[in-house]
């Protein structure tokens, strides 16, 4: 979060949740998402434990800040991809925009394992933290209707049906990749590798339906719902 604009003891603060925020990331990369307490976190920065209090109510509160961030990063980590693009072929967009979210669960395990897997018992975020993820997700219905809208896809793509149906997809690779490959980057991992043919399977399975003689002779490329 910028600190332009606070004044001098606001910005102090933020400063401080940054710092708290950091070394509980940074000890979490060591110990585990769920190993997590407020004594390692005040012992990293110099401080006695009851001061984390001043910032955070609870270990869970820490859970759901960077719950929040880490939403808000991978969110605009596909819309920086977006706005990137040299084109405006929605089949292509969403194959660089895969990427790079894809890129970013690589190079953030913690708050990967933090967003997409359970990993800490008890916990859910908070409206308010969820927020961004649930913007994210709107974010892809809407370039899946840009497929629908373009003839790329069936109306049934842009659905809650499709959307799950993506996000299993893509991101179950990219859980397989962290879970068999916890150290290959993302152009040498196995698993990530194969996001192209994951998108092909999506929009192979939502392709737009052809016409009767298509269908009744065998005539033409393969109808987008399978047998």
């Amino acid at each position: 979060m910028s600190t332009t604009g606070l004044d001098r003891r606001a910005r102090r603060r933020q400063e401080t949740i940054e710092e708290i925020l950091t070394a509980a990331i940074e000890l979490m990369e060591a110990e585990g998402v769920a190993s997590l307490s407020l004594s390692a976190v005040a012992r990293k920065l110099g401080i006695q434990p009851p001061s984390i209090y001043q910032y955070f109510a609870s270990k869970m509160a820490i859970y759901d800040a960077l719950f929040q961030r880490g939403a808000e990063f991978f969110r605009d980590a596909r819309r920086a991809a977006h706005a990137a693009a040299d084109t405006d072929d929605v089949r292509e967009l969403d194959l660089l925009s895969v990427q790079a979210f894809s890129r970013w669960c690589l190079e953030n395990p913690v708050y990967s394992q933090l967003l997409f897997w359970r990993t800490v018992p008890g916990f859910e975020p908070t409206p308010e933290a969820f927020a961004p993820a649930q913007e994210a997700l709107e974010d892809l219905r809407q370039h899946l209707q840009a497929g629908v809208d373009r003839g790329q896809l069936r109306p049934e793509a842009a659905t809650e049906e499709g959307v799950a149906l993506y996000t299993s997809m893509t991101a179950g690779l990219v859980s397989q990749q962290m879970a068999n490959e916890p150290d290959a980057t993302f152009e040498d991992g196995r698993y990530v590798r194969l996001l192209p043919t994951v998108l092909d399977m999506f929009y192979q399975h939502y392709a737009p339906t052809r016409g009767k003689d298509d269908r009744s002779t065998g005539n033409g490329d393969r109808p987008g719902r399978p047998a």
